[in-house]
């Protein structure tokens, strides 16, 4: 985590966050043996990659395999300061990773589930996914009778996606055509903020943590955040650097977009409920009315749009958007049951990124 840089916790709407905030984040503290590898050798001058030692766990929800897979997915993002540049593109970094998202695909694959038949109406079947019986809810919890450290400690975990709200998704971009291309550039146009940088979602869910205490600096609070947490944002990377995967990510945005607009409106409202001013809960109420009209976007004309164009990519459509509502359970699932035990589903705080 990071520290020692002063935040003024009193800022509004329309602040803007300097490029000390937004700047590359640190390595992380490994958890593992490959971890442990990686972050050395990124630390370094660039060199290949030769001998890396096998995960303590899974690419999935495990600490060591998902840490790893998140620095090599960073690499693709802002990167870490201090790390050359010229490793995103290092070929025996691509040879770890794609044998890290082996072991994550097939994770996936068996936690999304039985693969049904399409029917034709993709949009439809969304539907039909979302609305399956899943566990328990997170925003209905924080709503109902959430403790103020409790919200804090979910905007924590929210931090690793929100604080790059849309950049996983903006990888299809230049893989789709037509309508789903016109859709998917609509739903981003809103989610930067039609251009304009105050009202960027990632700026605006910075402003959350502000009124909540918390730092807003990109990847802050990554030594704190557990497996489960850390695949919330390695799986839409995953999806996004792949164009194979063009259909998962459409998936993966729709469940999103198509599941958004009660949440938020229950996120806002245990901030209304805690006393918090309408610039910490002015992010999940933009969502609420963005959402309304993205949930019918995302599934008529993204999702739509795709198959109509492409309808051997409907299973894949189907397959993105199981695994997310999979993942995303597991992750509140995870949350919700250390707060039943009176307990936090954060990782201990550590030294300084770079510590032993």
């Amino acid at each position: 985590m990071r520290t020692g840089r002063p935040l003024d916790h009193s800022a509004g709407y329309g602040t803007v966050f300097t490029p000390a905030v937004l700047e590359a984040p640190p390595l992380p503290v490994p958890r593992g043996p490959l971890s442990e590898y990686l972050v050395e050798l990124l630390g370094g001058d660039v060199r290949p990659a030769a001998g890396w030692p096998k995960p303590a766990d899974d690419a999935l929800f495990g600490e060591d395999g998902a840490l790893a897979l998140h620095c090599l997915y960073e690499l693709h993002y802002r990167g870490f300061g201090g790390v050359d540049d010229r490793f995103e593109w290092e070929p025996s970094l691509l040879a770890l990773r794609a044998e890290l998202e082996g072991d994550l695909e097939r994770r996936l694959i068996d936690l999304a589930g039985p693969d049904p038949s399409p029917t034709g109406d993709i949009a439809a079947e969304l539907r039909r996914v979302i609305s399956q019986p899943g566990g328990r809810s997170l925003s209905g919890r924080l709503a109902e009778r959430g403790s103020l450290d409790q919200f804090r400690e979910y905007a924590t975990h929210r931090s690793l996606l929100q604080l790059k709200e849309a950049d996983p998704h903006t990888w299809a971009v230049p893989r789709l055509t037509g309508a789903a291309k016109a859709a998917l550039v609509e739903i981003q146009a809103d989610e930067y903020g039609g251009g304009t940088e105050r009202d960027m979602h990632q700026n605006l869910f910075g402003l959350t943590m502000l009124e909540l205490g918390l730092d807003p600096s990109y990847g802050a609070y990554v030594d704190r955040l557990p497996g489960g947490t850390l695949a919330t944002a390695n799986v839409p990377s995953f999806f996004g650097l792949h164009r194979r995967w063009r259909g998962a990510l459409v998936g993966h945005l729709a469940v999103f977009e198509m599941t958004s607009v009660e949440p938020m409106g229950a996120y806002a409202a245990a901030l209304r409920r805690l006393g918090l001013p309408w610039s910490a809960r002015h992010f999940f109420e933009v969502h609420v009315v963005a959402d309304a009209h993205h949930q019918n976007l995302a599934a008529e004309s993204l999702a739509g749009g795709l198959v109509r164009a492409e309808p051997a990519l409907a299973r894949d459509v189907l397959f993105g958007a199981r695994a997310t509502m999979a993942v995303e359970g597991y992750c509140t699932e995870n949350i919700l049951a250390a707060w039943d035990r009176g307990e936090t589903a954060l990782l201990p705080c550590r030294d300084e990124p770079g510590a032993r």
